[in-house]
């Protein structure tokens, strides 16, 4: 179980609750237990009460939508900051670009594939 070997406090920010469910269900065949924000102001109010090692961030959200949310969590000055991992169907090169240009770290493509997800959670530390 990668949990074990890379421990991670793991916050997932996503609407969609197919895609909730499904990146639950990876996450929790990866020994990890996550927990969840179905919008940006739910995801910042999240960070601001517990820290996180990661944010799994959906970058089309309601209210307040992935991009946005990671350029005021990178505003914070006072929480840790966590390695948000941008998770879209967007694919293109400029998707990505955009993402790491609002202040992301990293980026998977939906559906998730579990060696990428894996691979972007190997990147981030423990805070």
């Amino acid at each position: 179980e990668l949990a074990n070997q890379h421990p991670l406090r793991i916050l997932l920010a996503e609407d969609n609750v197919v895609n909730q469910k499904l990146a639950l269900r990876l996450l929790h065949q990866m020994g990890y237990r996550s927990d969840l924000a179905s919008n940006g102001l739910e995801t910042i109010d999240s960070l601001e009460r517990q820290t996180y090692d990661v944010v799994l961030m959906d970058v089309q959200m309601p209210e307040m939508d992935g991009l946005e949310a990671t350029r005021q969590i990178r505003q914070l000055t006072t929480i840790i900051q966590p390695h948000i991992i941008a998770m879209t169907a967007n694919a293109m090169e400029d998707d990505r670009d955009i993402c790491l240009a609002a202040g992301m770290d990293d980026y998977v493509s939906k559906p998730i594939r579990v060696n990428e997800l894996v691979g972007a959670l190997l990147k981030a530390e423990r805070r």
